[in-house]
Formats: structure tokens, C-alpha cells, sequence
């Protein structure tokens, strides 16, 4: 692939998503993504359902997070394997790994082994809690993660958190450790010296807080779930019509006054006048709305309120998301020729670059598929 980091080679030896996102998203900017698997594969190669393929043995899942990679296999609890490793780092630009705190250092590959074979190696490490502290050793899983964080706390209601839905806490690391990366590529532009980054579920949930955290740090209110409302502003949620949800998000008091005169809500009554207000009242004024919504259905008031200038919008399946004129107009799917599958999408990258040429993206690669490709690239590179 051609694009900014398409002279960044990447070792990627995690498993799972935190860091295959990670070294996914690397390879979306054009770096050379090398996948080292242990001979039975990644573990997401069997999550499912959805298993597609000829006989379903393709995980839909492990499609998700590695496209534009090579695969090799590699035993790292061998000394034939240990060797191939090191003479793969002292080739690499980043290395990418997500064991539990100690076990890479057991396999031989500590950060003082890595920076004595490759003093130029930026080293991404994702954990689960951390490396350090008094539970740095704890393994960690997303959803695990998410109530430990408090993520679940602000999610469903207060009788009863819920998970998001999407593997959020594993996401968010992958995508604070790929800035990680870009942040220590551009240091050792001018230093010369490679880096350790590292990140974690925990820290990557916590560190997206924002509003609800200093809510406590700063107001001293533990914020609690608010179901489909927003936790400082009103109205801002989802509200009932006559067929099905529509959301309205009217974020300052002009945006109120549309909305309330379109629903025939007096705007100017004291307890719904500000955003104070019309949060305190909260109970009281998201009925009144909604008695005004059931006379018509989401399409009428997502007209009118485009007209307005209000934002608002529907709630939509993921088939729908994938249809939408709008998603592909933006290049958030991409399509990629699978040896097996054939010509399949995959949802892209967010990320896009003006009077760039459009990517071409590869498919996920089949377990090993690329064992001997990077064995010829390594000896080239080695001068052999």
C-alpha cells in the first residue's frame, strides 16, 4: 500500500483485537504489517458466529481487524523460532504486543533484549490493566474492562448498567496505541532512539471519560446511566414517534426554540427557558414532547427538522448503515479480492487524506499464508 508510513515496517505479535486493530490501523497509512502468529493462529481466527467460507471456517471476526498484514507462523517457545524473531525485529520499525505483563521477557524478548537487537524499535505494549501497579498482572478482557472502568455504569440504566455494544475498551486501545506509535515514529525522526509506548484497556476507557470524569473530579457528583439521554443537556436523546425512534439533539437554547415551536411547546415558560432548566424538568418535558411526535412518523419530523436546521436522525440497523448513500460517499467501506471469499467489503478506515489516490487494501491473510514471502523479504533486507 502506498500512504504516509509506507516505509514503517510493523512486527505485530498480538492476538485477538487491542493490538491487531492497532497494527491494522498502521497498515491503513501504508505500513508493512507483518502478522506472527503461533502455528495454530490467532485465537479470533475461531471466534464467531458468523463463520463464512466454503465450509465455514472463516471467522468474520479476525476479517475485522487485519486486513493489509502478511502472515507468518512462528514458534517463539522454540530456539528456531526465537531466532527468526529476533532477526525480525532488527528489521522492524514497531513492534506491536499485547501478553500479559512478564511473558514476553520469558520468551527472551524484554524490552532491554529488543532495544540491544533493534535500538531504533518503537515497542507498543496493550495490557489489560497496565504493566505497572498493584493489579498491572491482571489479564483483560473488553467486557471485563468496561465495568471495571465505569463505562458500564454510564450505560443502560441505573438499575441495570449494560456493555456497549461494540468491543469498545479493546478498540479504544488499539486506536490510542496507534497514535502512540505516529507520536514516537515522529520523536525518533529527531532522536535517533526508539520508545516504548504503552496503553491499556483501563487507561484507554478512563481516559475517555471526559464530561462524566470531571463531573466527580471537579463537581463531586457520580455520574449514573441516563438510558438514551444525554447526562448535561436537554433535550438530547432519543424520543418516541408514531413508528419507531427518532433522535433530537438540541444543544442551545435557539435550537430549543425551533424544536419547541414545531411541537407547539411554549419555549419561553420558565422551567424549560435554559438548558439548566429544561435538564431539572427533565421527567416532565420528554413526554410533552413526545404526546407532540406520536402524531406523525420519523420521516415527517426528520424533514422538518432538517429544515430547521435542528440535528436530529434515525436509529439505524448495521445493514442500514452499510446501504446508506452517505457511508459509502465517505469511503467506510472497502473491497479487497479474498482468496477464498472472492471480492468481499470490510468496513475502512475513518481517516482520509486530500489528493491522496484511493487506497488499495489487501485481504486478511489466511493463517501462514505469507511464511515464505517474509522469509524471502527478511534475507533481501539482510543482504543475504
Amino acid at each position: 500500500m502506498q500512504g504516509p508510513l509506507d516505509d514503517v515496517v510493523v512486527l505485530d505479535l498480538s492476538r485477538a483485537l487491542a493490538g491487531p486493530h492497532a497494527a491494522q490501523m498502521l497498515g491503513d497509512l501504508g505500513a508493512d504489517v507483518i502478522k506472527l502468529e503461533h502455528p495454530e493462529g490467532d485465537e479470533s481466527r475461531g471466534w464467531g458466529p458468523p463463520f463464512v467460507g466454503p465450509s465455514g471456517e472463516i471467522s468474520t471476526y479476525f476479517l475485522a481487524a487485519n486486513r493489509n498484514k502478511r502472515s507468518i507462523t512462528v514458534d517463539m517457545k522454540t530456539d528456531e523460532g526465537r531466532e527468526l524473531v529476533e532477526r525480525l525485529v532488527r528489521q522492524s520499525d514497531v513492534l506491536i504486543e499485547n501478553f500479559r505483563t512478564g511473558v514476553l521477557a520469558r520468551l527472551g524478548f524484554g524490552v532491554e533484549r529488543l532495544h540491544e537487537l533493534n535500538p531504533r524499535l518503537i515497542i507498543l505494549s496493550i495490557t489489560g490493566f497496565g504493566h505497572d501497579g498493584p493489579e498491572g498482572g491482571r489479564p483483560g478482557y473488553d467486557q471485563i474492562a468496561q465495568g471495571e472502568a465505569g463505562l458500564m455504569s454510564l450505560t443502560g440504566t441505573p438499575a441495570e448498567p449494560y456493555r456497549v455494544g461494540a468491543s469498545i475498551a479493546d478498540l479504544l486501545a488499539g486506536i490510542h496505541g496507534a497514535y502512540g506509535v505516529v507520536a514516537a515514529l515522529y520523536e525518533r525522526a529527531r532522536t535517533g532512539k526508539g520508545t516504548v509506548v504503552r496503553t491499556s484497556l483501563l487507561a484507554s476507557v478512563v481516559g475517555v471519560h471526559s464530561y462524566h470524569g470531571t463531573a466527580w473530579t471537579v463537581g463531586g457528583k457520580v455520574p449514573t446511566a441516563n438510558g438514551n439521554h444525554h447526562a448535561s443537556i436537554a433535550p438530547y436523546g432519543a424520543f418516541h414517534c408514531a413508528d419507531g425512534m427518532l433522535q433530537i439533539a438540541a444543544a442551545n437554547d435557539a435550537q430549543w426554540r425551533k424544536v419547541a415551536t414545531l411541537l407547539g411547546i411554549d419555549p419561553n415558560i420558565p422551567k424549560y427557558a435554559t438548558n439548566r432548566e429544561r435538564f431539572a424538568h427533565r421527567d416532565e418535558l420528554i413526554p410533552e414532547m413526545e404526546k407532540a411526535l406520536v402524531a406523525h412518523d420519523r420521516a415527517y419530523w426528520l424533514a422538518r427538522l432538517a429544515d430547521l436546521g435542528v440535528p436530529a436522525g434515525a436509529i439505524r440497523s448495521i445493514d442500514e448503515v452499510y446501504a446508506w448513500d452517505q457511508v459509502r460517499s465517505q469511503g467506510l467501506l472497502v473491497e479487497v479480492d479474498h482468496p477464498v471469499l472472492g471480492r468481499i467489503e470490510l468496513p475502512g478506515p475513518p481517516l482520509r487524506f486530500d489528493d491522496a489516490p484511493a487506497a488499495q487494501h489487501t485481504p486478511p491473510p489466511g493463517l501462514g499464508e505469507h511464511t515464505a514471502d517474509v522469509l524471502h523479504w527478511l534475507e533481501e533486507r539482510e543482504g543475504r
